[in-house]
């Protein structure tokens, strides 16, 4: 008989499985950022808190997904957010619309890398 450990190791292991982040949202101008690229405010574009970053030499690229109640959008990490705390993320105007007004300002939300 399998146990329920067992079971969830095993479906790990097939499925991968993506760590969700939770923190805050806010939003920035991005120009040269620390991957190397110059972005724009109308382009989908995230900055990662310095532990998220520093836990990927190889985020510079790659999507996130943003969950906030009903609403999930997508950005590419393309910079690091020094002020940020574990968890937040500073994006884009146009991603954080994605989500909410820009004169809310700041939000918790939860967010994963994309699969």
């Amino acid at each position: 008989m399998l146990s329920l450990t067992n079971i969830i190791v095993a479906l790990s292991c097939t499925l991968g499985y993506a760590v969700a982040y939770s923190g805050d949202i806010t939003y920035y101008t991005p120009g040269l950022g620390s991957c190397g690229w110059t972005n724009s405010e109308s382009d989908k574009v995230v900055a990662l808190s310095p532990a998220q970053y520093a836990e990927d030499p190889d985020a510079c690229g790659k999507t996130i997904q943003i969950h906030l109640d009903n609403k999930t959008t997508t950005a590419k990490v393309v910079d690091k957010c020094p002020s940020c705390a574990s968890g937040s993320i500073d994006v884009s105007p146009t991603v954080f619309q994605d989500v909410a007004p820009l004169t809310v300002g700041r939000l918790k939300i939860e967010w994963d890398y994309a699969t």
